[in-house]
């Protein structure tokens, strides 16, 4: 893969010695994900999606919340049931008629969730004492049936800090094998995330597996993710594309790209496949993402500007890494802000022959017709002026 990089040097001396890996992604696009305003998805488009997310190469697939509906439980079933290499896990609150649905479907692994911060407990009317039981009674319960559990305080990143450790060590102590470290309103700083995974790897000890979960308010949970791996986190939390409630959870294309790329920390994404999974998970979905968005922008390997096109010969020149990466393709368009270079490119790629001598004033026209339609200039656009 190094000979698809073209990142420098500057990471590698400023990061050595750096963690390896693998990191496990366990992707939540069909339960957080799906919060997204204004999506739904079915059962059966649900199964589509994880079979997806399976060939992608990740590693843990949140199947749903089965109490939340009919489709919910359907769509639990389905995957669980679909044969998948990825483990299936389910989603909890700490509540008995939940860990009860999991157990219905034969679920194996599950999220218990529970609210760890007072902001939360006192909007729920609860005490640190009612969730401290809450959390022994739904992990013993779900334990006793034969499901792994991996405990998630609810709003940890701005839970007093003495009651985060006591209520992880409760479920612990309940049972839980795994943490889940939350973000859930997107805080959390990296230098912060880093702190807090740390911290709960030195209280639960280095034998208790530690996840990330991160959301993207304030833009940073790519790079929270990223720290929370570099002090010990082994599992990342997103989902494709970033879906989910307000500004979305961490884009897992995206944490892997850098965990693999810029940090030398192996995952098994296939990162060849995302821009196709990230296309059928928009679609089913119904949304639409910024053609400049990392890894599967329509715009990341396509270029207009007249000075980026006199080096298109030369990706290293003008690209960190190259298209091959991510399965996508280079290309050039034409409009207000192209070069002469553009007109020659794009002639070629035609099969249009275009003298030197003619170049600059077909670009001339391409600039005019660009700004007048406020747009780029379409490739039978460009024929009917070099055939004029």
């Amino acid at each position: 893969m190094t000979e698809l990089l073209w990142t420098g040097d500057l990471n590698r001396r400023a990061l050595e010695p750096q963690v390896r890996g693998p990191i496990d992604l366990y992707d939540t696009t069909l339960r957080d994900g799906e919060q997204t305003v204004g999506v739904v998805l079915d059962p059966e488009q649900k199964l589509e999606i994880a079979r997806l997310l399976d060939e992608l190469g990740i590693d843990r697939i949140e199947a749903g919340f089965p109490r939340v509906s009919e489709d919910d439980y359907r769509a639990v079933q389905l995957i669980s049931d679909a044969g998948l290499r990825a483990e299936v896990w389910g989603f909890s609150r700490a509540v008995a008629a939940d860990v009860e649905a999991l157990v219905e479907l034969g679920v194996s692994a599950s999220v218990v969730e529970s609210p760890i911060s007072d902001l939360k407990l006192a909007a729920l009317g609860l005490s640190r004492e009612d969730m401290l039981e809450r959390i022994r009674k739904a992990v013993s319960f779900a334990v006793e049936h034969g499901i792994r559990v991996a405990y998630f305080g609810v709003d940890g990143t701005r839970a007093d800090l003495r009651f985060f450790e006591q209520a992880y060590k409760t479920a612990i102590e309940a049972g839980a094998q795994e943490a889940v470290v939350v973000d859930t309103i997107g805080v959390a700083t990296p230098e912060a995330a880093a702190f807090l995974v740390g911290a709960t790897t030195e209280w639960l000890g280095e034998d208790v597996p530690v996840h990330w979960h991160g959301h993207n308010d304030f833009g940073l949970a790519t790079a929270a993710a990223v720290a929370a791996v570099q002090a010990g986190a082994t599992v990342v939390h997103g989902t494709i594309n970033g879906m989910g409630e307000r500004a979305g959870n961490a884009n897992l294309g995206e944490v892997a790209l850098a965990l693999q790329v810029l940090y030398g920390i192996s995952t098994r994404l296939d990162l060849a496949r995302l821009r196709d999974v990230s296309a059928r998970v928009r679609e089913l979905s119904g949304y639409e993402l910024e053609p400049w968005k990392p890894i599967v922008g329509e715009n990341l390997f396509t270029r207009e500007s007249g000075a980026v096109a006199s080096q298109f010969h030369d990706p290293p020149s003008i690209e960190p890494y190259s298209s091959e990466l991510v399965g996508a393709e280079r290309k050039i368009v034409l409009g207000k802000k192209s070069g002469l270079d553009s007109i020659r490119i794009k002639a070629e790629e035609l099969g249009l022959d275009v003298p030197e001598e003619r170049r600059a004033d077909l670009l001339a026209r391409v600039k005019a017709l660009g700004a007048s339609k406020r747009g780029l200039v379409t490739d039978d656009e460009f024929r009917s002026m070099v055939d004029g």
